[in-house]
């Protein structure tokens, strides 16, 4: 029993830590590419 419940908190650890890392860098990735479109229109300037 106490085996069992190790094992189900080892592959929920696993889990959370690979969920997470992909979240960070998705997040990070989306970060990124919203501040070369704001610099984009910035130098390009707005067009009415």
């Amino acid at each position: 029993m106490l085996y069992t419940i190790a094992a189900i908190l080892l592959v929920l650890w696993l889990l959370g830590v690979v969920v997470f890392k992909v979240t960070a860098g998705v997040i990070h990735l989306l970060l990124v590419i919203a501040l070369i479109v704001g610099l984009v229109q910035l130098f390009r300037g707005r067009r009415v």
